[in-house]
């Protein structure tokens, strides 16, 4: 007798919400049971979805998570530091930690009876997740990995296969953004200029006025790639959040840009995507899309998954593979990314404890983005206000973090001076915020050559801010420069 016999009456006790069509899984019975357990969850649940959620019966009453409790889920934070930088690491709350550690016990305990029992259905019910989370179509879209910058291996090795294969002419283009991450634009070169193809880079300005600015220079790339026909675009790579300086790109127009001018694929590298600004990968259109699970989606270090477009039914990803290659190579990407050697998986398992600490939020993970949306910005626009300075781009064009400008005097003129003052006011005044350098045009009467990148997370206070705002008129106050600080 099959599973689905054992475990049909289940489903019919399920809330509607998890029984209905929009929550389209075929249900495991690992989750089944995991839904059964977590009657906490289950009285407050919510459909999964990061652009709106089902209303609850009237005759349920929501308790909501009061400050006190999120005091306590980040209680092991280092209380001393105004956390102003949640977008470099994210952060997880108590509640998923307690959720992992279990994971990482139950591995140790038994590591055979974990490995054939639980992990496989777990990581699943975690894919399942995600996948109604972003609207993706099929969960054989959704893979786990490490990192965003591992699914960018991933993508761009593919690319790379292409060139070496013969698919691909020598000299055909790759297109990626000025901003796009270090790594990511490291990983770009590595891939795709050793394999003899031409990597061309969107030169973006900033500060941004406006999302035509970046329209308008995504444009003039793509013109650039083709050549007058000579030459073809193969891939094209677009960040959805840049990180430094960070700014919200219209993806959506871009990726309709790309289809236009016959751009092969679309990667999108969200690794400040999903919890930060909205995601549904249906409707963005790329082929390829990844966000972090541990920056903004409260799991630990360190998750991400890569959505890969179906071209068809039978479509299972068999054209991309894991960088590394263990015993699942060829049963399709999210199968061998599953298991790619014995390792730590835990961070992969915790999505649905993070789900249910989200729902402990009023609105859920769209409350908690609007909020966040709406305190950055009200930060960002206070800090500018004391130190006489200037936003690096329209409130609706950040997500959860928004770049401000320090004041000139501070004598920032190249990258080190970011780092050292970053490291000093660390020290000095407890504050964590990363700082950018931005490079003056020529013919600038007092540039602002300094921004810093603030975040805003539920865990934090106005305090924080303040705090942030004080150092720096301390600092301007004192008469420093950052020609002051030693190497």
């Amino acid at each position: 007798m099959s599973p689905e016999h054992y475990f049909s009456p289940c489903v019919s006790s399920l809330p509607s919400s998890l029984a209905s069509s929009h929550f389209s899984l075929s249900f495991s019975p690992f989750f089944l049971l995991h839904a059964m357990s977590s009657s906490s969850s289950l009285k407050h649940h919510q459909n999964y979805s990061l652009n709106g959620f089902t209303t609850p019966t009237k005759k349920t009453k929501l308790s909501f998570i009061s400050d006190s409790e999120i005091q306590s889920e980040f209680s092991h934070h280092d209380q001393t530091i105004a956390r102003i930088n949640n977008g470099s690491f994210g952060s997880c709350p108590q509640s998923v930690i307690s959720a992992q550690q279990n994971f990482q016990l139950q591995f140790l305990r038994q590591p055979d009876h974990f490995y054939f029992n639980t992990l496989k259905p777990s990581i699943l019910h975690s894919r399942s997740i995600i996948k109604s989370l972003v609207n993706a179509q099929s969960v054989d879209e959704i893979s786990l990995v490490d990192n965003a910058t591992t699914a960018a291996a991933i993508v761009l090795q593919n690319c790379a296969w292409g060139f070496n294969e013969g698919r691909f002419n020598k000299g055909d283009v790759a297109v990626m953004l000025h901003y796009a991450y270090g790594a990511v634009k490291k990983s770009v070169h590595a891939y795709v200029t050793r394999a003899g193809g031409e990597v061309i880079e969107v030169n973006l300005p900033f500060p941004i006025a406006s999302k035509e600015e970046i329209v308008s220079e995504f444009r003039k790339a793509l013109a650039r790639g083709k050549e007058n026909g000579k030459k073809k675009v193969r891939l094209a790579v677009i960040d959805h959040v840049t990180s430094m300086p960070s700014v919200t790109i219209p993806v959506k127009e871009l990726v309709k840009i790309c289809r236009e001018e016959g751009v092969d694929q679309v990667f999108v590298d969200a690794a400040h995507g999903i919890g930060c600004v909205d995601v549904d990968v249906r409707d963005i259109g790329a082929d390829f899309y990844t966000s972090n699970l541990h920056k903004w989606f409260f799991c630990p270090p360190s998750v991400a998954f890569l959505y890969c477009r179906k071209r068809g039914e039978e479509d299972k990803g068999g054209d991309l593979h894991h960088p590394v290659v263990s015993h699942e190579y060829g049963n399709g990407l999210a199968v061998e990314s599953a298991w790619i050697g014995t390792r730590d998986y835990s961070a992969q398992l915790v999505v649905p404890s993070v789900l249910e600490f989200l729902n402990r939020f009023e609105g859920g993970i769209e409350g908690i983005k609007k909020r966040n949306h709406e305190k950055v910005v009200e930060m960002g626009e206070m800090l500018v206000k004391a130190w006489g300075t200037n936003l690096g781009s329209p409130p609706e064009m950040c997500g959860s973090m928004i770049m401000v400008g320090l004041p000139a005097c501070l004598g920032i003129s190249n990258d080190p001076d970011t780092l050292k003052l970053r490291s000093h006011l660390r020290e000095h005044f407890q504050v964590e915020v990363p700082i950018y350098f931005r490079a003056p045009v020529d013919g600038e009467v007092d540039p602002i050559t300094g921004y810093a990148r603030i975040s805003h997370q539920v865990y934090n206070k106005v305090e924080d801010y303040y705090r942030f705002r004080d150092a720096v008129n301390q600092l301007v106050s004192d008469g420093f420069t950052c020609a002051s600080l030693s190497n």
